[in-house]
């Protein structure tokens, strides 16, 4: 049998396990579960797709490792675990970040998306000045108010530089990478909610359904081209 569609089925297993678990108040266990989908989803990727980007295996890679943190969180002391996992986080972002901007021409966007750029940014400004007012209260230590800063501002500069791409290239794969950023970004907010505003089953459930929604979305683009844009006859692959 085809090893992708068995880690496939593998996925959809944990997954629904995860579902049953949380809806039936045991968090604890479906917590460890969650933390297995995703490197479940990167070694999906890793075994069916044969032209890899960097970048996007370093996002994988970091994104996994967080949440495999969850499996030995009780053996952490409660800053290091909290730390060394949103560092990872932060990581990931970044280096999809870079790998979206590794194709963008920079001249062409500033040339051509300025209003995009200004309202972009007036945007971003003000999301992460609402997130932060909601989060202040909320955190215990200073540097986990930082921490949380960073954590926003690389995660709106993806969300950020995936729809700028997707305006730059008009093409099947920037649109899939865009849809991935936005339901990850959307998946961050509501894990925010979860963790310092209300703990709803719900809420979590809907956290993870989207960012499995957008891996899939990652994993789909990951095996398309970057093929010619009508927005720009000079791209870089």
């Amino acid at each position: 049998m085809n090893k992708s569609i068995i880690l496939v089925g593998t996925i959809v297993l944990i997954y629904t396990l995860f579902v049953i678990f949380q809806f039936g108040g045991n968090e604890l266990i479906a917590y460890n579960l969650r933390s297995l989908i995703f490197p479940f989803v990167a070694l999906t990727y890793f075994i069916s797709i044969r032209e890899k980007s960097i970048f996007f295996n370093l996002f994988l890679i970091f994104y996994s490792l967080s949440e495999l943190l969850a499996i030995i969180s009780d053996k952490l002391s409660p800053g290091v675990d909290y730390l060394l996992g949103n560092s990872l986080y932060i990581l990931a972002y970044l280096m999809l970040f870079i790998k979206i901007c590794k194709s963008i021409s920079l001249m062409h966007v500033l040339k051509n998306f300025k209003i995009h750029l200004v309202v972009l940014t007036a945007l971003n400004i003000y999301i992460v000045y609402v997130m932060q007012i909601i989060i202040d209260p909320l955190v215990e230590l200073n540097y986990e108010y930082f921490v949380e800063l960073i954590y926003n501002i690389v995660m709106l500069l993806l969300l950020s530089s995936s729809l700028i791409n997707y305006f730059y290239r008009d093409n099947k794969k920037s649109l899939y990478l865009f849809v991935g950023s936005l339901c990850i970004v959307f998946s961050e907010v509501i894990s925010v909610a979860y963790l310092y505003v209300a703990k709803q089953d719900l809420l979590n459930f809907i956290a993870v359904s989207l960012a499995l929604i957008a891996f899939y979305f990652f994993y789909q683009q990951s095996k398309l081209g970057n093929e010619e844009s009508i927005n720009n006859n000079m791209l870089i692959d």
